[in-house]
């Protein structure tokens, strides 16, 4: 799976690249995807082959890591339907594919879920289960678990009502669907469901704390990670932000947006929930990962969740009741004032507060958050959590919207700025236990590529100019780094090949949101191009170009 294992730790414990040889790192082979899109995945290794999905249109390859130059041993075309890229809010990308029982399982952006056979590329099921006519779409990578497939919608910028279904993996029929809006039944809260907080307790609050009849184009949408443990029978997931944007539009909480809940697989019954960002002003998609640590807190041992969240505070929760035992920003954060651990509700700032015909200047962190999906890694030996992140501000609007179907749904007009130090990304160790970095490293643009870290002290990550980069776990100084042929957003992940020797692999192709300006060729004058984030990456296109390459590496 891309987060390598359930506890979502990116962790490997090879050891074969260290500190010390990392340096001598070479290119074992390449491959081309074929399209210049965002290249978000991450590849899987399952024996002796390596899997990737593109972006959209999907293809699945499967490279036989047994041979020489690693050749293509099939590939799967599913061919989406052309206008899902019409309605994909940030790019046509896709997060990856997930392995279980001898099958291959992933998502195409028109909304499909679909099995393949591991060994032949051949489709067993394929189920439609988005609309992209009211702007649904998927791009996350699906988990297993206990033999279902779990899967969430993208459309939250469209009024997309979001939700998480579980698929039987044998056939491909919904067990369950799990809204993040509406009533009880819909998000299935019943007399199990537990929240450490007042403030989501109570009846209906999925519909009571909307206007009337908007949690139905509410959002809520679940396009990022799903954590799962296993003692004691819970998968972990958040929820995307509220529609529109405009805060003035949707008065109450807007449950149950912004947030993530604790289900069991079995049924998606609640178990609790917990509301990062309660009434969302500034698009804090709550979708974020979630690494499970068990660890002494404060002279006890706990089950904890570590989440480094979109509106910029790295939470330590305790995943068995959703209590937050701390909240401490990870960088620069004025739009909120703290989070208050007795409601566990998030302290807003006044003075950034927006709303329509309202310009509010110099809110941080952005829409984007101080970090979003691109997921951290945890390393048990250093017990430090590398957070690949951005470091960007943004003038806000609220203005009137009114919803169509299938049409943008945001009320508000954004501008991105770099925010302070002028440093647009930062990768930051954070000492989970001292609650405080452990060091931090600037990057000229957001650093929108995934996080792996290993048991040889070695952390991999690339930038949005192209590098990708070995750095130190314990000190952060630079290792390695080697040029790809376009900026880099995907997930690293490190491997031990069929001769037994450990590679390192990524995908490079820029794109996604931060790097629409150049996969979506859009124009740098357009100040709120890309809701606002071309304002930030103007000169994206002086640095990289659009690509799509599989770069595989090992040691001489």
């Amino acid at each position: 799976m891309p987060a390598k294992n359930y506890a979502s730790t990116r962790y490997s414990e090879l050891t074969e690249i260290n500190e010390g040889n990392v340096k001598n790192l070479q290119v074992a082979f390449t491959f081309s995807t074929g399209v210049n899109k965002g290249q978000e995945a991450a590849p899987l290794v399952i024996a002796g082959t390596m899997y990737i999905v593109a972006p959209f249109p999907n293809v699945v390859y499967a490279l036989d890591l047994t041979k020489p130059g690693a050749p293509m041993k099939w590939k799967f075309e599913p061919n989406p339907e052309p206008a899902a890229q019409g309605v994909a809010c940030c790019d046509v990308v896709n997060r990856g594919a997930t392995f279980a029982d001898g099958r291959i399982f992933f998502n195409t952006l028109d909304g499909h879920t679909i099995a393949l056979d591991a060994n032949t590329g051949q489709p067993i099921w394929n189920s439609h289960i988005g609309n992209i006519n009211i702007g649904e779409t998927i791009t996350m990578a699906p988990l297993v678990v206990k033999g279902k497939v779990l899967v969430g919608n993208s459309g939250g910028e469209m009024g997309v009502r979001g939700w998480v279904k579980a698929l039987d993996a044998g056939d491909g029929h919904v067990v369950w669907t799990a809204y993040g809006t509406g009533p009880d039944k819909d998000v299935l809260i019943g007399p199990d469901f537990k929240p450490h907080y007042d403030m989501d307790k109570g009846k209906d609050l999925g519909v009571t704390t909307w206007p009337p009849e908007a949690w139905k184009i509410g959002g809520g949408n679940m396009w990022g990670w799903i954590s799962y443990d296993p003692d004691l029978n819970l998968i972990f997931h958040g929820t995307g932000n509220p529609g529109p944007w405009n805060p003035d539009l949707r008065p109450g909480d807007n449950k149950w947006t912004s947030g993530i809940f604790a289900r069991d697989p079995d049924t998606g019954a609640a178990k609790w929930f917990y509301q990062w960002s309660p009434h969302d002003l500034h698009d804090y998609d709550g979708i974020n990962e979630q690494v499970l640590l068990d660890m002494n807190w404060q002279g006890k041992p706990r089950k904890v969740l570590i989440r480094p969240e979109r509106n910029g505070y790295l939470y330590i929760l305790d995943r068995t009741t959703g209590e937050v035992l701390s909240a401490k920003p990870y960088g620069p954060v004025n739009s909120s004032k703290g989070v208050d651990l007795n409601s566990g509700r998030l302290i807003e700032n006044p003075d950034k507060k927006t709303g329509t015909g309202k310009v509010v200047r110099d809110i941080c962190p952005t829409a984007s958050g101080l970090k979003d999906w691109q997921p951290s890694a945890f390393s048990p030996k250093t017990g430090l959590l590398y957070i690949p992140h951005n470091n960007l501000c943004m003038d806000e609007e609220g203005v009137e919207v009114n919803y169509i179907a299938g049409t943008p749904y945001v009320g508000m007009n954004v501008r991105m700025i770099p925010g302070p130090g002028g440093n647009r990304g930062a990768f930051t160790a954070w000492d989970i236990a001292a609650e405080k970095p452990a060091w931090t490293l600037k990057e000229n643009f957001p650093v929108w590529s995934g996080a792996v870290v290993t048991a040889g002290d070695v952390v991999f990550y690339g930038t949005m100019e192209g590098w990708f980069k070995a750095v130190s776990a314990k000190t952060g100084e630079l290792l390695w780094q080697f040029k790809t042929s376009s900026g880099i957003i995907g997930q690293p992940i490190t491997y031990r090949g069929p001769d037994g020797h450990q590679y390192v692999a990524i995908l490079s192709g820029v794109g996604g949101w931060a790097g629409a300006i150049v996969s979506g060729d859009l124009d740098p004058r357009d100040a709120t191009a890309a809701l606002g984030f071309v304002n930030a990456m103007k000169d994206l296109k002086d640095a990289t170009t659009a690509g799509g390459t599989l770069y595989v590496f090992r040691l001489p």
